[in-house]
């Protein structure tokens, strides 16, 4: 291990995930809610077309911030990959079964076939994850661990109290 146990009152998200997490995620949606309100005619497509785009680039953009998330600090997400066999069968077993799912089983997941443009487009755009961590990891974080409390003006406590509340009426 690079770095020692955490103590049992940090945090389980550090400001470095959070920075990474909120990047990934601010691409993610843009891309899918643009898919989602314009994919047609973007592609061209149907709608069942369109939402099996929308589909295959969400579960590849995961693929592809797998690699991001390994190195959480390091902007070479690839040193040491070969190391890891166990990384890279999950990542072959996600990308097999995600062609399966799209091309083959079209009728159990809903989807429709994808020619060699579309595949490449969301290959595409989940591949841009790749430069964007990569530009995100050079803004600093503090190693202060982020509290709720200072950003909405009350305590985890009461916050959960609060929200308890409300998911109860």
């Amino acid at each position: 291990m690079e770095k020692p146990p955490m103590g049992r009152t940090e945090p389980l998200i550090s400001n470095i995930m959070w920075r990474n997490l909120l990047a990934q995620a601010l691409y993610q949606i843009a891309v899918l809610l643009t898919l989602q309100f314009k994919g047609e005619s973007i592609f061209g497509v149907s709608e069942k077309v369109k939402d099996t785009l929308i589909f295959n680039t969400f579960v590849l953009c995961q693929v592809f911030n797998e690699f991001n998330a390994r190195k959480l600090e390091k902007k070479n997400v690839f040193k040491g990959l070969h190391k890891n066999k166990l990384f890279l069968g999950i990542i072959g077993i996600t990308i097999i079964l995600q062609v399966v799912m799209v091309e083959f089983l079209k009728k159990f997941a809903d989807t429709e076939r994808l020619d060699w443009g579309q595949w490449g487009a969301c290959i595409g755009i989940a591949a841009a994850s790749w430069p964007i961590g990569w530009v995100v990891k050079c803004i600093p974080v503090s190693d202060k661990p982020f509290k709720l409390s200072k950003v909405v003006g009350i305590s985890l406590q009461r916050y959960k109290l609060l929200l308890f509340s409300f998911l109860s009426l």
